[in-house]
């Protein structure tokens, strides 16, 4: 029932009056409210569940892999992630190529019914939120990493974007 009420905005029954922060409760505070750690409890879900079930597929699955350091590389984006300890979510080998090319994955999950989304149309924020990841790690992983790299973008609402529909 819960979820049938998040994908059509309506708040569920049920529910508390007011968020661990402090803020009045709403569904769309809580889908973005880092304190009250539902982003983290959702992102952290679907990163453990596809690494659990690529470790039926393919081999070498990591969670949280540490990035290469970067030894003077210069990336095209400014918003490209440089720093040192960088990690993505899952990465795997056998995946999209050969049994030792490794693919790294990122995994995103937006609330379409926050602010930053609300001028936007649901196909163009799975496609702003993907190139966000490429940017920032795309070119990284290519020339660093020597590896591919796929953002699994998804709605808190129940959407995915369009390279989780290659992915899948």
């Amino acid at each position: 029932m819960d979820a049938l009420c998040l994908r059509y905005g309506w708040p569920p029954p049920g529910t508390a009056t007011h968020c661990v922060c402090g803020a009045h409760f709403s569904v769309e505070h809580v889908l973005s409210c880092p304190r009250g750690g539902f982003p983290s409890i959702r992102h952290n879900e679907i990163r453990d569940i596809t690494a659990n079930l690529l470790t039926e597929v393919c081999h070498d699955v990591l969670v949280e892999p540490d990035l290469q350091p970067l030894t003077g590389e210069t990336m095209a984006h400014r918003t490209s992630n440089v720093s040192e300890g960088a990690r993505l979510d899952v990465s795997v080998k056998g995946f999209w190529g050969g049994r030792h090319e490794k693919t790294f994955l990122d995994v995103r999950v937006f609330n379409p019914h926050a602010s930053s989304n609300k001028k936007t149309s649901i196909s163009n924020c799975y496609k702003k939120h993907e190139n966000e990841k490429k940017r920032a790690y795309e070119q990284r992983i290519r020339d660093i990493e020597h590896s591919s790299f796929t953002p699994l973008v998804l709605s808190a609402t129940g959407g995915d974007g369009q390279t989780v529909h290659n992915f899948l």
